[in-house]
């Protein structure tokens, strides 16, 4: 990989300026500010990290980059290991910036200038953004821009994102810094005395991995053999013959003190900084109490942190299952018009129940799920603009860590309960890979919204009029579904994302008026992406279930009984070949059936034995008639097939099985591989047997059945 110069500016040359920081330091709120929020997102080449792309105001020869936050240049997760990429120009499809904008949080100023420091010492064009310069005031400290700026060695601006101070001097420090002047180091570390250093040095000159400049930094970076989680060694994307060399220099110096050398380079750059901020920032003489300090009394108390937060949990399930209800029920209307309209147009024939059974309902699987994940991304976005969202994190990782999970794992596994898809989605707020993909491999345990209906028609049909009876089993679905969840996610923590435990890194920000405007193009933004990417793929699948269910066509004659052509089918063939499997469950083929047919939707199993038992209303959970056809359905010897025992076990299966292709979808988008849905899909179809195994066979041991 050759070496990247910035190459001399011109007036018409499109610039590309990267934006860098800590986590809640307000970066992405510049950016949004800088760009007028007239941005576009996408992924990374081969990975599902959001970026950012857009062009500043007033300047469109400028285009800007939000890279992920991140603490420091030695990257811990896929995202870190991509804004590094991206600024040392390893980026398979970035290139390096011409210009980079270090946003630090001026309320945390040592901690926020460590990464600052780095990123001067990268030999590009620097400018520092001190923000959230407002909090400063308010807490009566004083911070002398123009001595940290000499200290540092490039231009330091002040700003408060919140309210725009200070960004029209950022723009114009941005449109005329000079891109083809390198920045002043910051500082250097004492380190020329290290044999190991001096090797890798050496081969990232060889390599040509970046100009002379930056070799030392970049060369400390890669000395400390980092792990990554998603993608291996922290040089995977560098040139192989560099990446075996120095993976055979990490194994030779695995005896010896190097990290400890790099440890001590570190807490010398603190001391560092130390110094520098005890020069430029002034306390006050007396301790101000804000608003958020006061806030926080409560929200992060130990006991009545977790009851607000219960509170704030409530409202958002609230929402997600309840008030985006109207909005799917019109959906469900309007995906139904569309197809009766579909077939009053095209008349009868493959074509028809092709678009109208296919294509239209594959859709309508699609744009369903809209609502719910529109608001629980609104919701999050609100969050964590307000900067309650790091409370949440603080206050629940005790909990979780006990199960071995991210104290974010916790909002992603509570809004499971209304549905797997959007909370899937949300995981992206974990930024370990292991933690987040423990939660996205149990999320699905924990009881949605589409096993609702299931629940309501088996309680209904079997289980008589006593309501404490038929509350106290569906209570026990969703106590089972969540003790399944945390259990699993403990062995995954201890077996297949077994690994360090993560530092608990947080910063607080200062509570902030979110901003509704940046919110709801926050959520528009990942809930497209749903539309765009998962949605191709549920759409292929629905058109594959539709074809099993309609081929081949069984005769049609008027003595034919109920579901004679989902007998014949490809998928009454599924069923009929999965009895001898599923009876040991206490389940017929015509279970089986369902159970085939609802993986495109848990729910479609209702509408499903609606059609086995010729039930010629539309069938849902409310149906009577539907209610009897299962009471009275008998195995061909004439024994009951659904007694309560059995209403149990399909409901225990339920709770357990991954019966949702969306489901499955999203965790393909998220993960990038299919191998992780296949594994989701195929460990908990093996539980759901087991159980219900275990609960049907058992209950006949004990004279239930």
């Amino acid at each position: 990989m050759s070496t990247v110069h910035s190459p001399p500016a011109t007036q018409n040359r499109v610039r590309r300026v990267a934006l860098i920081g800590n986590p809640n330091s307000g970066k992405t709120s510049i950016f949004n500010r800088l760009t007028g929020l007239h941005h576009k997102v996408a992924n990374y080449a081969g990975v599902t990290v959001e970026r950012l792309e857009g062009v500043m105001t007033s300047e469109p020869n400028i285009r800007l980059l939000d890279l992920p936050g991140c603490y420091s240049l030695t990257p811990r997760s896929i995202d870190q290991r991509i804004a590094r990429d991206a600024l040392l120009g390893w980026a398979d499809d970035v290139q390096r910036p011409d210009l980079l904008v270090v946003v630090v949080d001026a309320s945390n100023l040592e901690r926020n200038l460590f990464l600052a420091t780095q990123v001067v010492q990268l030999n590009l064009p620097t400018v520092v953004v001190c923000n959230m310069m407002d909090v400063v005031r308010t807490r009566g400290h004083r911070i002398d821009l123009a001595r940290l700026e000499a200290k540092l060695g490039v231009p330091v601006i002040g700003t408060t994102a919140a309210t725009g101070e200070g960004i029209d001097r950022l723009r114009d420090a941005i449109a005329s810094t000079d891109t083809r002047a390198a920045s002043a180091c910051a500082w250097c570390a004492d380190d020329a005395k290290s044999p190991q250093l001096a090797a890798v040095r050496e081969l990232v000159r060889t390599h040509g991995l970046i100009d002379d400049k930056a070799v030392d930094l970049v060369s400390t970076l890669l000395l400390v053999p980092a792990v990554l989680d998603e993608s291996g060694p922290a040089c995977a994307h560098l040139p192989p013959a560099f990446a075996s060399a120095l993976a055979e220099l990490h194994r030779a110096n695995e005896s010896s003190d190097e990290v400890s050398a790099i440890g001590q380079a570190v807490h010398a750059r603190y001391r560092w900084l130390g110094e520098c901020v005890a020069e430029v920032f002034t306390r006050s003489a007396t301790d101000v109490i804000t608003v958020s300090d006061r806030i926080d009394r409560v929200a992060t108390h130990k006991v009545l942190g977790p009851v607000c937060f219960g509170a704030v949990m409530l409202v958002m399930l609230l929402a997600i299952f309840s008030w985006a209800t109207p909005l799917m029920d019109g959906i469900d209307w309007l995906v139904g018009a569309l197809g009766a309209a579909a077939s009053t147009l095209l008349g009868a024939g493959i074509l028809t129940d092709l678009i109208v059974d296919g294509v239209i309902a594959g859709v309508g699987n699609v744009v369903v799920f809209f609502p719910q994940i529109c608001i629980l991304f609104l919701f999050i976005a609100l969050l964590e603009d307000s900067g309650y969202m790091a409370r949440v994190a603080f206050v629940m990782d005790g909990l979780m860590s006990k199960v071995g999970l991210h104290g974010k794992s916790f909002i992603p596994l509570l809004s499971s309960f209304a549905c797997a898809v959007p909370a899937i989605l949300a995981t992206r707020t974990i930024e370990n890979r292991r933690d987040r993909f423990a939660t996205m491999m149990v999320a699905p345990l924990m009881s949605c919204s589409a096993r609702l209906p299931i629940y309501i028609i088996l309680i209904s049909a079997l289980f008589g009029r006593d309501l404490w009876l038929k509350t106290g089993i569906m209570v026990g679905m969703y106590i089972l579904g969540t003790i399944t969840a945390l259990c699993v996610a403990l062995v995954l923590k201890k077996t297949l994302f077994k690994g360090p435990t993560p530092t608990f890194v947080l910063e607080m920000p200062p509570y902030r008026r979110p901003r509704l405007g940046a919110a709801l193009r926050n959520t528009w933004d990942r809930a497209k992406l749903f539309l765009t990417q998962a949605g191709s793929v549920i759409l292929a699948m629905s058109v594959v279930l539709w074809a099993l269910a309609y081929f081949p066509q069984a005769p049609k004659t008027a003595d034919a009984p109920p579901g004679e052509q989902l007998r014949q089918s490809y998928m009454g063939r599924v069923g009929r070949t999965l009895e001898p499997i599923i009876e040991p469950l206490g389940f017929d083929w015509k279970i089986g059936v369902g159970l085939a047919s609802s993986f495109a939707a848990r729910e479609v199993f209702v509408a499903t034995m609606g059609v086995v038992y010729g039930v010629e209303e539309e069938a849902d959970e409310e149906s009577l008639t539907l209610r009897e056809q299962i009471a009275t359905a008998t195995w061909p010897d004439g024994r009951k097939v659904f007694t309560p025992l059995v209403g149990v076990s399909l409901m225990v299966f339920y709770a357990l099985a991954c019966q949702c292709m969306s489901t499955l979808a999203v965790v393909r988008r998220e993960t990038g591989s299919w191998g992780w849905p296949v594994f989701m899909f195929t460990y908990m179809t093996a539980l759901a047997y087991a159980a219900s195994f275990v609960v049907y066979q058992g209950g006949k041991l004990l004279g239930w059945g």
